[in-house]
């Protein structure tokens, strides 16, 4: 069983919303399993959903590289401990070879690709800025289209390839999962596992209704839908024009979305939170 620690309790407020001895009681109840404390108290209190732990927790940029036929494309991450540095010219001239490199030899292996001189300036710049430089990864698309959309910040990126279209349509399409961040392109990708999860949660909560089970029946079959039209592009209302789906704005244009990446910028990553002032008193008590 896992220690109930004061910081286990802290995070799981810190994703719920919710009051610390309710935290604490499931944290107990789960026997320290945040995720299962997380999925309890999705059954108990109606909660939608709970935030990711350490959704975008590293600093970086996302960097895109596209053939001038458009129909190949490729996005890396390259990251840093600070912001500052993210944004610092020496660091982004060596995204920019990286990407460069990465895209002339389609080379989506970091461990190949660092190989060799990549990893000698990666070295110079670690020693020259003082702060731990990593390539993280590289996904390359192709099809009869490929968009791609980078945010003017460079924490996001998009490669969105059509089976057929223009590079207009593809482009918003990208820009569209950049803003919106689609799970998946249709609904039918959603996996049985996925959808039997949220079913009992959804089930656990209109339950507590008192309503006959015809009912909770219905009513958990319309939340089950509304879950996969949030999570599914070709669900989903167009960024730029609400009042049509993705989907339907595709089939008109005779296109279909043959693959789908999305990068921001530390998403997955846990980054240690460091106390400075119990730090520093630590150290003066010892």
């Amino acid at each position: 069983m896992t220690a109930i620690t004061a910081s286990l309790v802290k995070e799981l407020r810190e994703r719920t919303g919710l009051g610390m001895m309710e935290c604490k009681k499931a944290l107990v109840d789960a026997e320290g399993d945040i995720e299962l404390a997380i999925e309890t108290l999705r059954k108990n209190s109606g909660m939608k959903a709970a935030k990711k732990a350490g959704r975008t927790s590293a600093e970086g940029v996302v960097a895109v590289k596209q053939s001038e036929d458009g129909t190949t494309a490729m996005i890396i991450e390259v990251n840093s401990e600070t912001d500052f540095v993210a944004r610092d010219d020496n660091f982004l001239g060596f995204v920019e070879a990286v990407a460069t490199a990465a895209f002339a030899a389609r080379q989506t292996d970091i461990a190949a690709l660092m190989e060799g001189e990549l990893e000698a300036k990666r070295q110079g710049l670690v020693q020259k800025i003082g702060e731990n430089i990593n390539v993280r990864r590289a996904v390359l698309a192709e099809g009869k289209v490929v968009g791609t959309y980078v945010h003017s910040n460079l924490k996001i990126g998009v490669l969105i390839a059509l089976d057929a279209g223009d590079e207009t349509l593809a482009k918003d399409v990208a820009m569209h999962v950049a803003a919106v961040n689609p799970q998946f392109i249709s609904k039918e990708d959603v996996s049985e596992d996925v959808i039997a999860k949220e079913r009992e949660i959804y089930s656990a909560q209109a339950e507590q209704s008192g309503k006959p089970a015809e009912i909770v029946s219905k009513m958990v079959d319309g939340r089950i839908s509304k879950f996969l039209a949030e999570i599914s592009l070709m669900e989903q209302p167009f960024v730029k024009d609400p009042d049509v789906k993705v989907g339907a704005m595709l089939k008109k244009a005779g296109a279909k979305v043959v693959s789908m990446v999305r990068f921001e910028v530390g998403e997955g990553i846990e980054k240690e939170v460091v106390d400075f002032a119990a730090e520093v008193a630590a150290q003066l008590k010892g």
